[in-house]
């Protein structure tokens, strides 16, 4: 593996060393405070943007669509590798798995294809992927490590939040440490080895913390393909007084991974064959962030939250060419020594602020909420031309620079004219500017500009104390990438992919059960698809699709222990309307994906036994059935089976500091195709894992 790797344990040490040193102060500090009362103090959480109001009581929910919340506590019990063992068992998405720690992202909600997600990731309410509107926004994905909780929003819930909130928002809510140190370990298949260190300290009064979460994880990797992971995130707040506090929190991660885009051939997947089609090719990810926001309780009852953050992330891919005459004879990839370096640098800045408020409107309670956000995005992309033996120095032989520059506004009100009903209406306008340079050809340069409006209204209404309706209607749009509206440098006046977007469900509790069932529908017009009648245009605004289907959650306690837990998505309309494949499924578009499990839980041992079941999907807009038993250029078509995987978890508390889990993960060892991009990428065989928590 790369070198760079080696130098990370002195990065760790030293995050480790900063928080101690905070918690150092914070000790002196509480040693001059005069004694307080012995009030039980909490820490300090961190100011997110998003922060669902509600539990996982139906009838407690604000919002108007469809929200999952999932706790650490559910996190922990399926013991996961990535942010997308998570997604894959929430009712309405579906996750095209490229390797089992999930480096890049690739799921899709309600219908909408999992190879090009329309919906927002945030981490504690800031977007995570490195351009919204200039492209490329699956490079970085949060590690599963550094997650508290899970927020899933869909449906007119979303609207508060953009871009690319068609199919929902996603946002993941990190730890916050609190007093004390928490170590984990596990190791597993692959050679697979990782540790865990949270630390934390807050002082006596409770109006200040400080704490680390730090990670770091390698492994051969299925397939041999291995990686070698860091992760660190600091994190502080105090309040300044009784109604103004504040919050930081910075982060750095890097992973050295021998990942690729290319696949296994037909003939070797079906002979049983499983190695790396790229042994060669690396990825390899860092990103540094920086979060600062104040939360400010003005009179009145008004407040006001403000976010200021900045990320940096570098994305270096090395990729050696291929013989195609030869990979034909071969029956897989044969490798020339010519090597190429896509290497993509990106930086974002942005402030957002929201204010919030109770009052009266035409004689009923109402809550208001505007918003104001800016952000510039910059990215830096170079093409090294090398061969095997200059070993990653070469000419640049393509630079281009991408910029965006975006102000963003909302306003929402939820009003109640009566004790059960409660509508809320908003609007949300994106105005965004982007600029692509072309710096190999004398600086070249084109710019466009674009406006949205987004408006819609949801409502609820309380069926009794246990049961809830809800629904609403909203536009969502995702803007046309700088390579796609810049195309040619040429400014092709493209609208934004825009989606209105209509639901209706119900959902309920009672003491034994929970229930959802939602009805969704997506009218998406403006879709980038290819086939512009000018040959050196790639992209156009072309394509409408439909989408329509439903989704399933109950929950029952069945007694002694036992929980059963399910949820399922149909989805019998995703569907291309105009363009080159009116009448085609969308890709990556499964009419049904379903989930079950069985829990069980005694005094200090846990276990659960769940199902993921996912339908027969195309991998390509063409709906091609065969998928292709020679060397294809760009990305492979085909049908791709139906698949069912059981996982097992098993957790024991020996102490209350002390507890032990473990995992077999594709219990059955079900064999599976999980995507398709130059070849098959096969999912992960059966799997055995073992871990030690320990606090002290």
């Amino acid at each position: 593996m790369p070198n760079r790797g080696l130098l990370q344990p002195t990065k760790i040490a030293s995050a480790v060393m900063l928080v101690l040193m905070s918690n150092a102060a914070l000790a002196a500090d509480n040693a001059n405070e005069k004694e307080e009362s012995s009030e039980a103090s909490k820490p300090m959480p961190s100011i997110e943007v998003i922060r669902v109001s509600g539990s996982q009581q139906a009838h407690s929910y604000d919002e108007t669509g469809t929200v999952v919340l999932i706790s650490r506590e559910q996190i922990e019990r399926v013991q996961p590798l990535s942010t997308e063992d998570i997604l894959r068992r929430v009712a309405g998405i579906n996750v095209k798995g490229e390797e089992e720690t999930s480096i890049v992202a690739n799921f899709g909600m309600r219908g909408l294809s999992a190879s090009e997600s329309k919906s927002l990731v945030l981490e504690d309410g800031v977007p995570v992927a490195p351009g919204l509107f200039i492209g490329n926004d699956r490079y970085f994905n949060p590690r599963i490590q550094r997650v508290d909780s899970v927020e899933v929003l869909k449906g007119s819930a979303s609207l508060r939040y953009g871009p690319s909130t068609i199919g929902g928002v996603v946002n993941y809510q990190t730890k916050t440490p609190t007093d004390g140190v928490s170590l984990s370990s596990r190791v597993g298949s692959y050679n697979m080895r990782e540790v865990n260190i949270e630390a934390g300290q807050e002082s006596r009064s409770g109006d200040a913390f400080a704490g680390v979460v730090a990670t770091h994880a390698e492994s051969d990797g299925f397939m041999d393909k291995g990686y070698d992971m860091n992760d660190i995130m600091f994190k502080a707040g105090m309040e300044l007084d009784n109604n103004q506090r504040v919050g930081m929190k910075f982060s750095w991660y890097e992973n050295d991974a021998n990942i690729s885009y290319r696949g296994l051939f037909l003939g070797d997947y079906l002979a049983g064959e499983r190695y790396n089609a790229a042994p060669d090719d690396w990825y390899l990810t860092e990103r540094t962030a920086f979060d600062a926001n104040h939360e400010w309780f003005l009179d009145n009852g008004m407040r006001l939250k403000t976010l200021v953050y900045w990320s940096e992330v570098s994305r270096d891919y090395w990729r050696y060419s291929v013989d195609t005459d030869a990979s034909n004879a071969a029956g897989r990839w044969v490798y020339t020594d010519n090597l190429t370096g896509n290497n993509r640098s990106f930086e974002r800045t942005g402030i957002e602020s929201r204010l919030s408020f109770d009052h009266a409107l035409m004689g009923a309670t109402a809550y208001s909420e505007f918003g104001l956000r800016f952000m510039r995005e910059k990215s830096n992309d170079t093409r090294i031309r090398a061969t095997r033996d200059q070993d990653r120095t070469g000419v640049n032989d393509r630079h281009r620079v991408d910029e965006a520059t975006s102000v963003a506004a909302y306003a929402q009100t939820r009003f109640s004219p009566t004790d059960r009903l409660a509508i809320t209406p908003g609007v949300r306008v994106e105005s965004y500017e982007q600029t692509r340079t072309i710096l190999t050809s004398q600086n070249d340069r084109a710019s466009t500009k674009n406006t949205e409006v987004l408006p819609g209204v949801g409502a609820t209404y309380e069926l009794s104390a246990s049961a809830q309706v809800y629904g609403g209607v909203y536009r969502a749009f995702s803007p046309a990438s700088n390579g796609v509206a810049l195309d040619g440098l040429t400014d092709q006046e493209l609208d934004g992919e825009r989606s209105t977007n209509y639901e209706v469900g119900v959902r309920g509790s009672t003491e034994q059960a929970n229930f959802e069932v939602a009805a969704f529908y997506m009218d998406f017009n403006n879709q980038v698809v290819t086939g512009n009648s000018n040959p050196n245009l790639s992209k156009s605004n072309a394509g409408k699709t439909e989408h329509l289907g439903m989704e399933f959650v109950f929950g029952y306690n069945l007694g002694h222990g036992f929980r059963i837990d399910t949820n399922a998505t149909w989805v019998p309309t995703s569907e291309f309307k105009t363009g080159e494949y009116a009448g085609n499924r969308l890709p990556y578009a499964p009419k049904i994906v379903a989930n079950i499990g069985l829990n069980y839980s005694a005094d200090k041992f846990s276990a659960a036994l769940t199902a993921h079941h996912r339908g027969e999907q195309f991998g390509s807009p063409d709906n091609t059935v065969a998928i292709p038993d020679e060397a294809a250029g760009g990305i492979w078509g085909g049908q791709l089976p139906a698949y069912t995987v059981l996982d097992l978890f098993a957790q024991y508390e020996v102490s209350p500091q002390l507890s032990v889990h473990g995992s077999v993960k594709n219990l059955a060892d079900k064999d599976y195709i999980a995507g398709l991009r130059q070849g098959i990428y096969v999912g992960p065989e059966r799997s055995f894992e073992v871990g030690v928590r320990y606090s002290f």
